[in-house]
């Protein structure tokens, strides 16, 4: 029953008035039926085991709309749901329909694309048409690009909802000014003028750029222009799809950090070492003088030289232990007994405590995380001490503790204080660097070490006299 069931299906597929094409989550087709191969003017043997969009688009210069069926099968299979495309395949108009395929645990293992030929239904114009009002509609559902055109003379013409989401703008800000109004003048990218002339040239240009929000911040992002063609295959304008990259940026400066981090602590180990070997025939010599019979002066200045020698001792320690790799103790640990034991110690770090206002909001029923006690709390001191010293008129510390999406323990220490420099902020947790006039520059260093150990980030933002805010997560058992 079952084979007669599967003969019928397959018969139904291949007989089919429709193109069905069914792909594997890597986009390479696993079935096509007689109607795919019509439209196609290919037989099963040059379609099997090949990509769609090579199949497709592969001998056509429709990159606008190979560029737009990505972004609705890429947003299918990420949603999850049905959508709808058309589009022009060998001069057929056709209409899509993109079914995403889920296995039991509800992960999409395959696509069907299912395609009615409408263009005997539609007049050429009408089908010119309903391919603009198609694009529309594209616009306006893709959330994780933002899509705009300009006409040719720089004006945006049309823009989608996903640049509303990702930029803050919205329609009446944009509709009909320059598109200049998007895009961030550095020298470190090329402008829109240099990128325009490039699409106008070979008819694409990818890149990538900065684009503006509505509040002035600036947006990293891959940029893809391709030209905009009418019915007749003129140069009307250009379309635009920008993905915002900030997440890959940020990861790959934490790369960059960390590769930074552990070169600069073998050359701070092999310094500290060096250091330590005429450090001790220093502070063995002066042990010896002190059995010596000097004046009163002489005393005084080999005390000065025997200060001076621990401060410089108590630099190489704290050198070798950023460079040193220690693998964290493996206990259990409650954080919020963790933090409130650190509070206890501020009294005794000579800081202005009667001034400053500490406010907890704490999760209650947090699960316990693994690691090493002191050395967590040696993070918490240390940006708490901070934190105090940003403050040498008063404020207030908030510590918040909170389940960060069940997977770790987020943990935030917010003050009040002077907050840093924007221009500072890329280097804070790097070694020696320091923005007190008296600090050696390895307390953050330190903390990024011990947190990275523990399998966690930290993280940070701040504004000048508008106070720093400290994310560290740290992961549940």
């Amino acid at each position: 029953m079952a084979t007669e069931k599967n003969d019928i299906l397959s018969k139904l597929i291949e007989n089919a008035a429709v193109m069905v094409l069914y792909l594997n989550h890597f986009g390479n087709i696993l079935l096509c039926n007689k109607k795919s191969e019509s439209v196609l003017g290919l037989n099963q043997s040059e379609v099997i085991g090949k990509h769609w969009m090579g199949v497709l688009f592969g001998n056509m210069n429709k990159i606008i709309n190979k560029n737009m069926f990505k972004a609705v099968v890429d947003e299918a299979m990420t949603y999850k749901r049905e959508k709808n495309f058309a589009c022009l395949i060998n001069q057929r108009l056709i209409s899509w329909t993109i079914n995403p395929v889920l296995d039991k645990n509800n992960q999409v293992e395959a696509v069907a694309l299912f395609g009615q030929d409408i263009t005997e239904i539609n007049e050429r114009e009408s089908s010119i048409k309903n391919i603009d009002t198609s694009l529309k509609d594209i616009f306006s559902s893709i959330k994780e690009y933002a899509l705009y055109v300009i006409n040719l003379e720089g004006n945006i013409t049309y823009l989608g909802m996903g640049l509303e989401i990702m930029l803050g703008w919205n329609k009446k800000d944009l509709i009909f000014k320059n598109a200049g109004i998007l895009h961030n003048a550095s020298a470190e990218y090329p402008d829109l003028e240099f990128i325009l002339k490039q699409v106008h040239l070979f008819g694409r240009y990818e890149t990538e750029a900065e684009l503006i929000t509505k509040t002035k911040e600036v947006l990293p992002v891959i940029l893809t222009v391709n030209q905009f063609l009418d019915g007749e295959g003129k140069l009307t304008g250009y379309i635009f799809m920008a993905k915002d990259i900030t997440e890959r940026r940020k990861l790959e400066y934490q790369i960059f950090q960390s590769e930074k981090l552990a070169a600069l602590g073998q050359l701070s180990a092999g310094m500290a070492h060096e250091i330590n070997n005429p450090l001790f025939v220093i502070s063995g010599r002066l042990e010896m003088l002190k059995d010596e019979s000097f004046n009163q002066k002489v005393k005084d200045n080999l005390a000065l030289i025997a200060n001076q020698t621990d401060r410089i001792r108590e630099l190489v320690d704290r050198i070798l232990k950023f460079s040193r790799k220690s693998t964290p103790a493996q206990e259990m640990i409650d954080v919020n007994k963790a933090i409130e034991a650190v509070l206890s110690l501020i009294r005794y770090n000579k800081l202005p405590s009667s001034r400053i206002e500490i406010k907890q909001i704490r999760a209650n029923n947090l699960p316990k995380i693994k690691g090493d006690l002191h050395q967590l709390q040696e993070v918490f001191l240390n940006i708490l001490t901070n934190a105090y010293q940003s403050m040498p008129e008063g404020g207030v510390i908030k510590i918040i503790t909170s389940n960060f999406q069940d997977s770790c323990v987020q943990i935030q220490i917010i003050d009040s204080g002077v907050g840093i420099p924007e221009h500072h902020l890329k280097n804070i947790f790097m070694p020696f660097f320091s923005t007190k006039n008296d600090g050696i520059g390895l307390g953050l260093s330190i903390c990024h070490n011990i947190i990275k150990n523990h399998n966690g980030s930290i993280d940070l933002v701040s504004q000048v006299n508008q106070g720093t805010t400290f994310t560290i997560k740290l992961p549940f058992i």
